[in-house]
């Protein structure tokens, strides 16, 4: 059985994950459709939902997205060339692409495909406007500020990289190149802190005022979080969207017309449909401490080990047996590379840290939740790990496989010369 905390807003239920282990084996992602169809609904006040695919990649997904009317934001060739196949069309802004540089093969590909971008500095800009002049852009402000549950998350301010720090120099670009401007995007990091969003949104009503050029979009970004541990509290999404509807109001009263209010989630359409299942192989004492390892590794799931990322853990008992709650133990949960920092259970700084589960066995499974965002995305094939499956429960509750493992003689052949 599961662990009891997780019923009140789990998509999945013991006898759906067992028969996919059975068929498919562990590690395997699985997602929820209905889940993420809940989310969407959740959104629906903005006028455009702009699905950010770089935290769930899987083209099934953005088919999900597309028929649900979301569009996407691509950070990548590889991305814009994922959202094509999965049923987008070019030469529209279903697809806008989102980045501080390009590199010659996107830039040409963008070009061609008349892809209106999202532009995070004023060298993209002169790049594109020499090879394609009259091209559709938004531009990417950073307000000078930021805000991240994680340093490494924060997108705004001095220290990050990204967006445009001093827009009149984009505006002579803009003008020189007669390139359209569309909107404004401005977007600080992720996680949700309404002090910091009003500061966005005035500054995005500063910015439309200070530029003094018609636009017909804003963005409000992404980093939607979600509730990770028991007792987090949850995105008030109705408060989020009057925040933005207030500034978007002011932008379109001092414009004199309608202005389009986009947002683009990641994570927060994504991460709690998805689950990562993996098998307990080894339990042993060392010192003070005891080791459960699992047959995923961070090559499959990166979040703890690069971010100190809190993912919550329940278990399916191999052998059916009741799982005793008031036995419980202190465990560090590790996988299989051969890297001392394959620890799932681990702060932001490193410090590896323990959690208290029921006693478990050899064979037993553990979920890891909430890894739909950043979970397969991320993934790698470090220490030559392949791939592993990724499998959807669609909204009839049937079973599909949407990505195979991936075998190792696929990487092999990269390699042969």
């Amino acid at each position: 059985m599961l662990f009891h905390h997780y019923n009140h807003k789990n998509f999945f239920n013991t006898s759906k994950i067992l028969t996919i282990v059975q068929n498919y084996s562990t590690p395997i992602w699985i997602y929820s459709e209905k889940c993420i169809l809940k989310k969407i609904s959740k959104l629906k006040k903005f006028d455009i939902i702009r699905f950010a695919q770089k935290s769930c990649s899987n083209i099934n997904i953005l088919k999900i997205m597309r028929a649900s009317g979301v569009k996407i934001d691509a950070v990548s060739l590889g991305e814009i060339k994922r959202a094509l196949f999965a049923g987008y069309q070019p030469q529209s802004q279903n697809i806008i692409f989102t980045a501080d540089l390009f590199d010659n093969e996107t830039l040409s590909n963008i070009i061609n495909l008349k892809i209106p971008v999202n532009a995070g500095s004023t060298d993209m800009l002169n790049q594109l406007g020499i090879l394609s002049p009259g091209h559709p852009i938004w531009l990417r402000i950073n307000p000078k500020f930021g805000h991240g549950h994680n340093k490494k998350t924060n997108t705004g301010g001095e220290n990050s990289k990204h967006g445009i720090w001093d827009t009149s120099i984009a505006l002579h670009v803009i003008k020189k190149y007669n390139l359209k401007l569309l909107g404004l995007h401005i977007h600080i990091g992720s996680g949700v802190d309404y002090k910091h969003l009003k500061k966005v949104c005035h500054s995005m009503v500063k910015e439309v005022m200070k530029i003094k050029k018609d636009i017909f979009s804003i963005s409000a970004g992404g980093g939607l979080s979600i509730p990770y541990q028991i007792g987090e509290k949850k995105i008030d999404t109705n408060h989020y969207f009057n925040i933005w509807n207030t500034a978007r109001n002011k932008i379109a009263k001092h414009l004199g017309h309608k202005i389009t209010l986009e947002i683009e989630p990641g994570r927060y359409l994504v991460a709690e449909s998805g689950i990562l299942v993996t098998q307990i192989r080894v339990i042993k004492k060392m010192g003070n401490n005891i080791f459960v390892l699992v047959d995923a590794g961070f090559n499959d799931l990166m979040r703890p080990v690069m971010y100190g990322s809190y993912h919550n853990v329940s278990i399916i008992t191999i052998d059916h047996r009741e799982i005793d709650f008031n036995n419980t133990i202190e465990v560090i949960i590790g996988g299989p590379l051969c890297e001392s920092g394959d620890i799932f259970t681990q702060s932001e700084n490193g410090n590896i840290q323990k959690r208290v589960i029921p006693t478990v066995k050899i064979g037993d499974y553990l979920i890891f939740h909430d890894t739909g965002a950043y979970g397969a995305s991320m993934s790698s094939n470090y220490n030559t790990r392949p791939l592993i499956p990724e499998i959807l429960l669609d909204k009839n509750e049937s079973i599909q496989l949407i990505r195979k493992k991936q075998p190792i003689e696929d990487l092999l052949k990269l390699e042969q010369t």
